[in-house]
């Protein structure tokens, strides 16, 4: 395991620490992820979307450590400041390399955010890798059951246009993203915010966008979802162009115990459209 950084910060109701951690996922491959661990307390894992990283939580990160809980926001492989293997980016090995990063961090009652394609890997780690130390899922946006159009399932993209924006990828792929960004947030951003947010996509590698792009297209879990056993909440805005309103509406249907929370004026990136309420109900969650 490797492991970068140690820092102390001083806010006004105390100290709280902040790790850069790269933990190893593969031992035999030398795969490292990296993690960002800020604050203490219970702790709250974040899983990002296609195709950006942790720094998508922004906005959660300068929050949740304030209120005495703690932020863990992971790379997944192929993202952000992660190592970018060639392979591995089906939804049993991120949710395996996810369950090793509990493991390495010995989390304990811990909360699991999955955004959009995080989504489906914290139901596949639900369902298939969690122990008892998992307390809460919690599903923003998620890229679940299926992304795409099945038999019996109109939702979501058709697999063909999931296609179109493999080839754009690609092609130019700063183009792609930059298109595929337009529709992500509901409310004004600014040129800034935009500019900032498209870098975070391309801190990816090419191959790790597409080869994810790819299980989106192809992995179904409407099966599976119904295997849930801890509490999940479903957050979803109402304007989402990316991920089907529909998704959490089936998802509510489907997971045992579930709770469904619409954001009325949010697109895909609720986590900014609406950032004080996004935020003010995990905290009224984790409380």
């Amino acid at each position: 395991m490797a492991e970068t950084g140690n820092i102390l910060h001083n806010i006004k109701k105390g100290v709280f620490i902040q790790m850069s951690l790269y933990i190893e996922v593969d031992h035999d491959r030398h795969i490292d992820l990296f993690v960002q661990d800020i604050g203490e307390g219970q702790p709250i894992v974040f899983l990002h979307g296609w195709p950006l990283n942790h720094q998508m939580f922004e906005y959660q990160m300068n929050t949740l450590p304030r209120k005495g809980y703690r932020f863990i926001g992971i790379d997944l492989r192929g993202f952000g400041k992660s190592d970018k293997p060639a392979f591995g980016y089906d939804y049993d090995t991120l949710a395996h390399d996810v369950k090793t990063v509990v493991e390495y961090l010995q989390l304990e009652n811990f909360y699991l955010t999955g955004f959009s394609m995080g989504g489906p890997i914290a139901v596949r780690y639900a369902t298939k890798f969690a122990n008892k130390e998992l307390a809460q899922l919690i599903l923003a946006g998620p890229a679940a059951p299926s992304f795409t159009q099945r038999e019996g399932y109109s939702h979501g993209m058709k697999k063909e246009e999931v296609d179109g924006l493999i080839q754009a990828i690609q092609n130019d792929r700063p183009a792609a993203l930059k298109d595929f960004g337009e529709g992500f947030y509901h409310s004004d951003i600014s040129e800034s915010f935009g500019e900032w947010f498209h870098s975070l996509g391309l801190e990816a590698s090419a191959h790790a966008t597409i080869a994810c792009a790819e299980s989106l297209r192809d992995e179904d879990l409407r099966e599976e979802v119904s295997q849930i056993e801890v509490p999940t909440l479903l957050l979803h805005g109402k304007h989402d162009e990316i991920c089907d309103y529909a998704f959490s509406e089936i998802l509510n249907e489907k997971i045992p115990n579930s709770t469904l929370i619409p954001f009325e004026n949010s697109g895909h990136g609720m986590v900014y459209d609406e950032k004080e309420k996004f935020n003010q109900t995990l905290l009224d969650l984790l409380k």
